[in-house]
């Protein structure tokens, strides 16, 4: 059954559907079209004709296979519009037209698809990832860019260039066999991984949470674990929900940010952590877990605390002690130092933290400098807190952090 809707609604029906189905639509185009630039712009037509035909004949019941359809349709037309200057394409457009089956499981499948193409051998892994990071997240090349602390050109170059590689070397549109599986998985973690953070804290915007990216997330996971359910596999499944069963507490009705001591945990989603708990456990029977299962573990005690002093601090610690030794990282020294700092008080942590901003590796990481204010502000030392909270303000891009650094440096100018 359709619905018919008036042109107002209908434009807000679309931002909806573009937001939660637009990066599955791509992927499906993507394999049927074979070409990265043509999908794109089989998207944006489809989206188009979407638009004026929807107002007219109502919405369709299944808007994500409409979109498909109508995407493969206007690249059909595309190529045999360039076949007026280059025969050889309409030979692609007669083939693509005689291939008319559109299966609803393969386009469920076909972002998992997507996933394993754009973490192929043959591409490095800052292509790799900036290529996932646009195409499965819908990122911008200014987003990715502040991601890999490089600039807005040398990320499109490295999609343009990572399009081309994937195109010249026919790089398949496939899930690898047993054989290669295990060999790709860890780029692949690793692509779920950052699709899930960004969507549970947005690197910039109005909102703290971009649900539908971790959402997605969770759901290529539970692919990935169905497909292979390698410990790490699981792990990062875990990490995933144990977060995420958190996100109903993390904010207010206003969007601004709530902290984790200050959370009521009674929001919390126990179905998620229950379901986290269990995939540690899986993994760690193994004995071949790796980091993502130690961050599980980690969000593990945390939810297993029904208070925030009932916290076992030492034990995360302990975790985190392990984690440095399988993947030694400044942020992970950071997480420590204010782990170490609930368990032993805020001096050490402090020391611990100013330690790593001399090193110079996290002197842009805003996290570090809020880290240290909050300190400072628990030591009663106001000068050096609102120094650190104003260079946390300066480096963050996202408004509820911006809105919380505010409210507390608002906080020490009445101390």
């Amino acid at each position: 059954m359709k619905t018919w809707v008036c042109m107002n609604t209908l434009q807000k029906t679309l931002d909806t559907i573009y937001r939660s189905e637009s990066r599955r639509v791509l992927a499906t185009l993507i394999r049927l079209l074979g070409d990265f630039d043509l999908a794109e712009e089989a998207l944006h037509d489809a989206f188009t004709a979407a638009l004026n035909q929807w107002e007219r004949d109502g919405v369709p019941d299944n808007p994500r296979a409409w979109l498909v359809s109508a995407g493969r349709f206007k690249a059909i037309d595309q190529l045999r519009r360039r076949a007026k200057f280059d025969a050889s394409l309409e030979d692609i457009a007669m083939h693509l037209d005689s291939h008319s089956e559109i299966d609803d499981e393969d386009i469920e499948d076909d972002r998992l698809r997507l996933i394993f193409t754009c973490c192929h051998p043959g591409l490095s892994p800052d292509a790799q990832l900036a290529l996932t990071l646009r195409e499965i997240c819908d990122l911008t090349t200014e987003e990715i860019a502040r991601a890999f602390l490089v600039t807005p050109p040398t990320i499109a170059q490295r999609i343009v260039r990572a399009k081309a590689k994937i195109r010249d070397a026919q790089i398949p549109y496939e899930v690898p066999g047993p054989a290669e599986l295990p060999d790709r998985l860890a780029s692949v973690l690793h692509v779920i991984y950052l699709l899930f953070n960004e969507g549970y804290s947005a690197s910039a915007g109005s909102e703290v949470t971009r649900h539908d990216l971790s959402t997605e997330a969770i759901r290529l996971g539970r692919l990935l674990v169905e497909l292979l359910p390698a410990p790490e596999a699981l792990g990062l499944l875990a990490l995933m929900l144990l977060h995420d069963s958190r996100r109903a507490a993390r904010t207010l009705p206003s969007g601004d940010l709530i902290l984790l001591n200050d959370q009521d945990r009674s929001l919390w989603n126990r179905a998620q952590i229950n379901e986290g708990s269990a995939l540690i456990m899986r993994s760690l029977r193994s004995r071949h877990f790796g980091p993502y299962t130690l961050q599980a573990a980690i969000a593990g005690v945390h939810a297993e605390a029904a208070t925030p002093e009932a916290t076992n601090w030492n034990e995360i610690v302990g975790l985190y002690d392990l984690l440095l030794q399988l993947t030694p990282s400044a942020v992970i020294e950071l997480n420590r130092a204010v782990a170490v700092a609930m368990r032993d008080g805020a001096e050490e942590g402090l020391r611990l933290i100013n330690n790593l901003l001399m090193g110079g590796q996290l002197k842009d990481y805003h996290l570090a400098h809020s880290a240290r204010a909050d300190l400072y502000r628990r030591l009663g030392r106001t000068t050096e807190a609102r120094a650190a909270y104003e260079q946390a303000l300066a480096l963050t891009h996202q408004e509820p952090e911006q809105r919380f650094l505010e409210q507390r440096l608002r906080e020490l100018a009445t101390l």
